[in-house]
């Protein structure tokens, strides 16, 4: 066995809740020693689920326990900057919830003080290792569309009220989707594509007495490439979740991947069976050319394996493995929400810049 990596999570909120415990306490290597809870009903259901941890009151509870080797910050978006540099400064590893900082400046401050002290720093950009964006991956790999020439990915929810006492609905840094579900989809087109040329983006508020922006329509423009990003609150019937088309042919897929559904029920890797694997009425249908044959049918789609980062988290730090997601990745998917807020204030194209 390698080396015990003891980690304290910061935040017991849903992220922390659903996404980032269940995962990381799946993980051989990963010890959870200490979780800071915030309000009654989270320290309840902190005690029950995670009775070897201790619950703490205070961030500085983890971030200055000598014997923590990990910080995990799932917080509200404008305390990420604030909160990783200390924990840097403390000699800690740290993942920060995506979006990774509400600017760029506050993410190279932190990359710059992780590199500075040799430390690994990265952000829980969760929706790469979904079951339909493996596929997309593998699809686009393969080649089995020919040249893709446009790509179209949104994420949609439908809620046509106004959450109380969300701070993600306040008028805000860092509040809306667009830098909740924005950062997703900014994310995954990044890893296939990389950096655009220009972006442009129409942002709005829908919902009735809204403050945060609540749809968008990211265009990321590539030499030959267009990719269309966008996300609603208002979308009561499910559209597809990725469309891509190429010169021989298109792939078009609905659904969500079920890992996070299978979280919210309870279940984790370690008491799910076929953890991550879509249902045959989920996968995707593709129509297209292979090796000379017209060809339309179903795609099996790729396992999702949420608790893939976290593994790959563990092996880097211990030095067997380099990191998946890197902070200048996430840095850079901070940068085109910053170009997509001047393209709407200035109704143009934003050619892209690193600063």
């Amino acid at each position: 066995m390698d080396k015990i990596i003891k980690v304290g999570l910061i935040g017991f909120g849903a992220g922390g809740q659903t996404f980032h415990a269940p995962q990381l306490t799946t993980v051989e290597g990963l010890e959870l020693v200490k979780i800071r809870a915030a309000q009654p009903a989270q320290v309840a259901i902190a005690k029950v689920k995670y009775p070897k941890a201790e619950i703490v009151p205070t961030s500085e509870d983890i971030i200055n326990d000598a014997n923590i080797d990990l910080v995990i910050i799932t917080t509200p978006n404008t305390s990420h900057h604030s909160l990783a540099i200390q924990a840097l400064q403390a000699g800690k590893n740290v993942v920060v919830d995506k979006p990774f900082t509400i600017n760029t400046k506050n993410a190279d401050e932190l990359i710059a003080e992780a590199a500075s002290r040799k430390l690994v720093l990265s952000v829980f950009q969760s929706r790469r290792f979904d079951s339909d964006f493996y596929t997309v991956q593998k699809i686009i790999k393969n080649g089995l569309l020919g040249d893709v020439v446009e790509m179209e990915s949104r994420y949609d929810r439908f809620r046509n009220y106004l959450k109380p006492g969300a701070w993600r609905e306040e008028d805000a840094p860092g509040t809306g989707i667009l830098y909740d579900l924005g950062a997703h989809l900014i994310d995954q087109a990044q890893v296939l594509f990389g950096l655009p040329d220009a972006v442009t983006a129409d942002l709005r508020i829908q919902r009735e007495g809204g403050k945060a922006v609540d749809n968008f329509e990211l265009i990321l423009h590539y030499p030959g490439i267009k990719v269309s990003l966008k996300a609603g609150m208002l979308v009561r019937e499910p559209l597809p979740r990725f469309i891509l088309s190429g010169s021989n042919g298109s792939f078009v897929k609905y659904g969500l991947d079920v890992q996070e559904e299978a979280l919210k029920a309870g279940y984790t890797p370690l008491t799910k069976n076929n953890w991550g694997v879509e249902p045959p009425d989920m996968w995707g249908t593709i129509n297209t050319k292979l090796n000379g044959q017209h060809f339309v049918g179903k795609i099996e789609s790729e396992k999702g394996d949420y608790a893939g980062y976290y593994r790959n988290l563990y092996n880097t730090i211990i030095g067997k493995e380099p990191l998946i997601v890197t902070p200048l990745q996430a840095r850079n998917n901070v940068r085109i929400i910053e170009l997509a807020m001047q393209s709407q204030r200035e109704k143009r194209t934003i050619d892209f810049s690193f600063s």
